[in-house]
Parts: C-alpha cells; structure tokens; sequence
C-alpha cells in the first residue's frame, strides 16, 4: 500500500497555486510548471502556436543560450522536457533533491525571460515541420488526428496539436508574445512538486518568482459540439496495413461515470486479457495491436476503438468492432471479468506511484483540470463500489450513434 501522502497546497493571491508533495525513501524530485493552455485554445490563424511556443521557450533566454538551456540538467544527471496537449502545456524537470533550485530557476527562465529571436523562430519551424512529417509517416499515430478532426471538423478539439506547415509559415515574433500574454495567466498555472523535498524550501523557490504575475481572465473557451459528426473519412495512404479508429461519444474528465468507464475500458481493450485482444488478435490473428480508450476534455469526451490490420481484413474489423460494443450494451460484463478489471486498475494505479514523475503529474493535472486532489486511496474506493449493472448501463449512454469512423490506408 502507498504510505499517507504528505500534500501541501498553496494559493497565491494572484491565481498561482503551488502544490508539493514530499516523499521519504527517494532521493530524487520532479517539478512541473503547468498552464491551462492547450491547443483547444488557439484561435484562427494561430493553429500550431501553443506547441511552437513549448519548443521556443527552450531556445534561449536573456542570460542562457538554447545549449545552455539543453546542458544545465544534462549535467547534474538531471532530465528537462515538456508537453502540449489538447488543454494544457506542461514544462517538467527531474533531478537529485539538491540540484531543485536549479531546476527552478532553468524552467522559471525559460517561462519568463525567453527571447523568440528570429533566427531561434525560424530554425524551430523547420524542425516542427520534421516532427509533422515523421507524424505524417506514423500511420498508427497519425490517425488519431484523421479521427479527431473526422469527430469535430469545426471545433478546435479536432485540430491538430502540431499545427500544419502553413499554419507555422503565418506564426511570427509579435503572435507568439501576443499569445503568451493572453493565455500565460496566473489563475492557469499550477506548479508541482513531488519526491525528497521541504515544502518551505518548495515555497520559499517559487513564490517570489511567480507573486509577480498580475491576474488577469483568458478569453472562454469554444464549447465542444454537442453531438459527434457521424463522418466517415478515409486518408489513402500506400501503407501495408488499415489503420482504423471506430469512436463513440465520451464523457469530460469531471464525469463521476469514469470510474465505469475505467472498467469498461479495461475489459473492452485496456491489456492481453481484453474482449478486442482476444477475439481481433489471439482468436482470428486479424490484428498485432488493437486496444480502446477514453480521451476526457473539460466539457466533452470521446471514446474509441482501434485496430491495425490488413486492408483485405479491414471490413471484418469494423465490423468486430462494432459486434463488441453492442454485446456489451446487451449483456454487459461478467462478474470474473468486472473482479480481473479492478485489480487492473489497482494495480496501474499504485505502481504507478511508485515513480516520482508520476505522482507530480498526478498532483499537476488534477489540480489544474479538477482545481482539487483526488487521494489514490479514493479512486480505488469509487472504482471498487462499481457493480456489474453498470457497465451496460454506460454502455448504452456511450455507444449510441453517430459513430465516428477514420480510416488510413491504401483502399477504400
């Protein structure tokens, strides 16, 4: 069982909120530095911008070169990275509990002093447009964005978080700091802080840097459309394999019916012992990999299945796909597999606190997308009070129709 957490929160009066978490037994911290800013936020003309500027904000500062930035972790056997999403953008270290000031102070100068010179800007652009391209020749994950833009066409939930080389071309110095200010605000940010560290010491790093920011409101977000599109949508591509994405609609990441959709997931598609495991792969060899998943969002949910299979078994897929969904919402789960799901869940779940990096994103993105902590130990309870009447009761508010259906391949 994980020991009782030792969890310190703390609110700026400007919006900022610090939250530590001290771990005995490690030797090692990890810090995140979180904004409510994702992808989801950009308006027209800016599509790219939110991951453009991840990528700057490691290009050089007033007093570090992007070198400089690139060894300053490198070398105390530090790690330094960062992340953009659909609703958040995360900037994130991992050191030895000593070197945390310095962290600190990389990662801070980085957010506040970064210097979006020209040359910086252009060299960056060819690079994200490698990262496009490398994108664009993975089908299996390139058909995530097909089916999430098959899903919404009109909303900003189905654009692509890495923009478009077009889209790049028209980002320039004036957009990017014009962006910052607009979204960058104190009352998005979230900073956590997770593994052998004093919460003081936390405190006393942080709070002069930040008590700096003056509040201010981002504009509201684009509300998600209400229902999916019901589109087909086929990229043809001269792939060997199908690449197939069958969703249905979700639920936010706020919805009490996760704690379902955890057991459901997981019996659908979440491992080896899963219902599209077994029958697509290890019964009829039709697939290498094929699993399920919920993408949660503020105010909306998508829930899909996939599969990478040959074009001429493609149709038998789907069609399998679709002939387990409906099963479920008939009959549901049985008891064996409702008992197997939960110590599934249990067991990612405490050993993924195992890890320090874990428990700060953990801490990170609950506060910043639930503004509160959900104990482990909570979890598990709601996840185990889940009873087999409720997974077809889900399943029928799920997989009704529209259904999204995308597709990447060499035929139709």
């Amino acid at each position: 069982m994980v020991q009782a957490a030792d969890i310190r929160l703390h609110r700026m009066t400007n919006g900022v909120r610090i939250i530590s978490e001290k771990i005995e037994g490690v030797q090692s911290c990890s810090l995140g530095i979180w904004v409510g800013s994702g992808s989801r936020m950009e308006q027209l003309g800016e599509e790219g911008i939110t991951h453009f500027i991840e990528h700057l904000l490691f290009k050089g500062t007033e007093k570090r070169s992007a070198r400089a930035i690139a060894e300053s972790l490198d070398s105390v056997g530090g790690q330094l990275n960062a992340f953009t999403a659909k609703e958040m953008t995360c900037y994130y270290a991992r050191v030895m509990a000593e070197h945390l000031p310095l962290a600190v102070d990389v990662l801070t100068d980085m957010l506040f002093h970064s210097t979006f010179k020209k040359e910086a800007m252009d060299k960056e652009r060819g690079v994200i447009k490698e990262e496009i391209s490398m994108y664009e020749d993975s089908p299996d994950e390139l058909i995530h964005d097909v089916f999430l833009s098959s899903a919404w066409p009109d909303n900003p939930l189905g654009k692509p978080i890495l923009g478009t080389a077009a889209s790049l071309d028209n980002i320039d110095r004036d957009m990017v700091l014009h962006y910052i200010k607009r979204q960058y605000v104190p009352e998005r940010i979230v900073i956590s802080c997770a593994g052998c560290l004093e919460h003081d010491q936390v405190l006393e790093l942080l709070t002069p840097i930040f008590s700096q920011m003056q509040p201010a409101k981002q504009p509201p977000l684009i509300p998600a459309p209400a229902a999916l599109s019901g589109k087909t949508t086929h990229l043809k591509k001269d792939t060997g394999q199908m690449q197939i994405c069958l969703g249905t609609r979700g639920i936010s990441i706020e919805d009490e019916r996760n704690y379902p959709l955890y057991i459901l997931n997981n019996v659908l598609g979440g491992g080896l012992s899963s219902r599209l495991v077994q029958s697509i792969r290890e019964e009829r060899g039709m697939a290498y990999s094929t699993y399920s998943f919920n993408s949660a969002f503020s105010d909306a949910g998508i829930f899909a299945l996939y599969a990478g299979t040959s074009p001429q078994t493609a149709e038998t897929v789907i069609s399998l796909l679709r002939q387990e969904m409906e099963q479920i919402m008939k009959d549901g789960i049985t008891a064996e597999e409702l008992n197997r799901a939960k110590e599934q869940v249990r067991g990612s779940l405490f050993m993924g606190l195992e890890s320090v990096s874990n428990r700060m994103n953990r801490l990170g993105r609950n506060l910043l997308l639930l503004d509160k902590i959900i104990a482990p130990e909570t979890t598990m309870e709601k996840v185990a009070a889940v009873t087999l009447e409720d997974i077809p009761q889900l399943a029928q508010y799920l997989f009704v129709e529209p259904h999204v259906l995308a597709t990447i391949g060499p035929a139709e």
